[in-house]
């Protein structure tokens, strides 16, 4: 029942549940104690609404904002309580006493003072916001931008200015309940020289060198910084909070990229959510700045995404346009009939070709280029498993999704036979359970689901602990915990917490240090080495956190079993032996022709009574019957082994940067043919065939356009030499 009800009011926990049913009682309470008359009553129900609603909001309840929604906003709730109290002084027979109508003259001026600060901190933040926020950019020596107020100030502001009536309600309180107005005066006085004090240390923040530069002249220091660093290779992207996932997966690529590269953003709240990058990383909200900023040194523009936004790029011709996407599987988003507005697509291996020429939405074949899958680097190939160690499973389900579609997870009708087979193999092996972190957000069922297995898992794991024959190093458990809290220790202090900044100051401050960047990698590897180490090798394990990473998981395991969804593609490229759930009952051979991933899969129905040929191949690699059709599907939906993937992107970049170049250079040659004097009268004296006989001088007569943009591409000094994609 309370589970129900917390996903019902959307609260995150039962104690946030409970403060909310509170507050919701507490004010017809407060209401009956002012009418009654009763002073005790009121301050226990008066009590409980200051600290129920400090709780909600000090935990960013979603209650809080419904409630604004229905009337029943933050001042509203302060208001009310106010009146209650000049109600119960009312019905004490105070009304025409001096503390009854000082009540009244200090709530209205209260509120009068409330006017200002709402305005004063409306405006600071109005004017702290610039057109752009940035990272790894250096702004601070073009323009200045001053510090931020101190946090305490902005940070709840009206949440803190609202309580600074307590002063006022504890005094007035004391007064009728003594009979001593001297008191009340003092609460109210305390209340109204704070709240014209919080307004004055607020007026400072908005006039003078306070205040950023107007949005003109920080345009101006971005376009300046743009010509000095000339960005050749532009990672864009744009997508709702949800979605800062996809731009992240392509950070480390940019950063290996051998031109120069730079990352745009549409959204604020995607840069808040990027993972640390060397990359300079630009956030441009306004489509209107975006189009007027200087990119013309820009060649190649990547897109993770199909979204709507990307026409404020895609408008650009001087450079050339790429769908690179965020990540390679059978869904019907990697054949999007969007992609054909690019000048190319690049896909992992030839299976991504394959589905845009089954699909038939308009992008052409030539216009695909294989490129690989720079992201799966760190995923290891399988070497089988080491002699003496026991061999590790990973059971990864992707979620249930937004619809009831059974074939979505195999957690509802599958999960608990899948890790039933394997906690009770013979001979044993270890299990380790990484759901998708949205497991159980849509669907009870699936969430209950979640919950059996978490607890399957964790009781085979107590078994194991709890027999003599397996036999664990106490020791070098307890020596990889010290070295994990240590390593811990050190990612705090370097990653520590930045909400002090707002977003100008972080823009001014937010050039990255190299050597910390590179120290926090080399700590968060130790950091996974350590985890590993931290429990033996044979104990089953649940992972539900963002650590270790999915990719980590990977290395540790021998197979996987999973769902349809890019794990699998992902998990392909390790070459291990994997299983597929065929939730919906679709049968072996329809599964296998729908979802190319599953291929050189093992196929389990939901009783999962084909695990014996998943833990077979795993047991004996040398009579694996699917380890070569493993290797050929890696192939298709990865491309080749050699060269590394990186160097097929950065292969593909240079070419197309190339072609970008040469289209520029063109269009100079014929909007110079065409000028008076330039060999050209117009449009009309152009020959269709190859736009006739164009000279351009320094370049000699040529007698197509092709071979004028070849001879200006050749005299350009440090041009590269075309290369395919499989070229070094």
């Amino acid at each position: 029942m309370i589970t129900t009800a917390i996903r019902v009011a959307r609260v995150g926990s039962a104690a946030e549940l409970a403060a909310a049913v509170l507050l919701m009682l507490a004010f017809p309470a407060l209401m009956v104690a002012a009418l009654v008359p009763s002073v005790p009553a009121f301050v226990v129900a008066a009590a409980v609404t200051y600290l129920a609603d400090h709780y909600l909001h000090h935990k960013g309840s979603y209650l809080i904002n419904r409630l604004s929604k229905v009337r029943a906003g933050l001042s509203i709730r302060f208001l009310i309580r106010q009146l209650l109290l000049v109600l119960l002084l009312s019905r004490l027979d105070l009304s025409d006493s001096v503390i009854f109508y000082s009540t009244v003259a200090c709530f209205i001026a209260f509120y009068g003072l409330q006017a200002p600060h709402g305005a004063l901190v409306t405006l600071i933040r109005n004017r702290r916001r610039l057109p752009v926020a940035t990272r790894n950019i250096d702004l601070a020596s073009r323009i200045r931008i001053p510090d931020a107020p101190p946090r305490a100030l902005l940070h709840r502001s009206a949440e803190k200015v609202l309580h600074l009536d307590l002063f006022a309600v504890v005094g007035i309180l004391l007064a009728a309940g003594t009979g001593s107005d001297l008191v009340g005066f003092v609460g109210i006085v305390l209340t109204l020289v704070l709240a014209a004090a919080y307004d004055l240390a607020l007026a400072p923040y908005v006039r003078g060198d306070r205040i950023p530069p107007n949005a003109e002249k920080v345009l101006d220091a971005v376009d300046a910084w743009l010509r000095a660093y000339r960005p050749e290779t532009v990672l864009y992207f744009s997508g709702s909070k949800d979605s800062a996932y996809q731009v992240n997966m392509w950070l480390q690529t940019m950063e290996q990229l051998d031109s120069t590269p730079l990352i745009i953003l549409r959204e604020r709240t995607i840069m808040e959510r990027l993972t640390p990058t060397t990359v300079p990383v630009l956030c441009v909200p306004g489509g209107v700045h975006l189009m007027n900023m200087d990119l013309s040194t820009v060649r190649v523009a990547l897109y993770a995404a199909n979204v709507g936004k990307n026409i404020h790029m895609l408008r650009v011709p001087t450079m050339k346009h790429v769908f690179i996407g965020h990540g390679d599987s059978d869904k019907l988003a990697s054949v999007n009939p969007f992609s054909k507005v690019y000048d190319e697509v690049w896909t992992a291996g030839r299976a991504g070709r394959d589905r845009y020429a089954i699909a038939d939405v308009g992008v052409r074949d030539d216009d695909i280029v294989e490129v690989g899958r720079p992201q799966l680097a760190p995923i290891q190939t399988w070497q089988g498993v080491p002699e003496g160690r026991m061999p590790t499973v990973l059971y990864a389900p992707t979620w249930e999704g937004w619809d009831d579609n059974p074939g979505n997870t195999s957690l509802v009708l599958a999960g608990e036979n899948i890790v039933k087979a394997l906690v009770q193999a013979d001979p044993p092996v270890r299990v380790l359970y990484k759901p998708h972190p949205f497991t159980g957000t849509v669907s009870a069922q699936a969430r209950a689901a979640h919950q059996r297995i978490t607890a399957l898992v964790e009781q085979a794991a107590a078994e194991r602990v709890a027999d003599p024959a397996l036999a664990a190093d106490p020791e070098a458990a307890a020596h990889a915990r010290a070295e994990l809290a240590r390593i811990e220790a050190r990612l705090a202090e370097l990653t520590g917490s930045t909400e002090s900044r707002d977003e100008a100051e972080a823009t001014r401050d937010g050039l990255v240090d190299i050597e910390r960047h590179q120290e926090i990698a080399r700590l968060r590897t130790e950091w996974n080495a350590a985890y590993w180490r931290a429990f033996p090798a044979w104990e089953h394990r649940v992972i539900t956190g963002a650590e270790p990473h999915l990719y980590d998981c990977f290395n540790v395991s021998d197979a996987m079993v999973s769902d349809i969804s890019s794990v699998v593609s992902d998990f392909i490229a390790s070459g291990k032996p994997y299983a597929v759930t065929d939730s919906a009952g679709l049968g072996a051979e329809e599964f296998k022709r729908q979802n190319t991933a599953v291929r050189a899969a093992v196929i389990l129905s939901n009783s999962a009574a084909e695990m014996g040929a998943l833990l077979d191949a795993v047991r004996d690699p040398a009579t694996d019957p699917l380890a070569e059709e493993r290797a050929e599907l890696k192939r298709y939906l990865l491309g080749p082994d050699e060269p590394q993937s990186i160097d097929q992107f950065n292969t593909a970049v240079a070419n197309l940067a190339l072609k970008a170049e040469s289209r520029n250079l063109g269009q100079t040659a014929r909007a110079a043919a065409m000028e008076p004097g330039g060999g050209g009268e117009g449009f009309g004296a152009v020959e269709a065939e190859g736009f006739g006989a164009v000279e351009a001088e320094g370049f000699g007569a040529a007698e197509s356009e092709a071979e004028v943009v070849t001879e200006m591409v050749d005299a350009m000094p440090g041009q590269p030499e075309a290369q395919g994609p499989g070229g070094g």
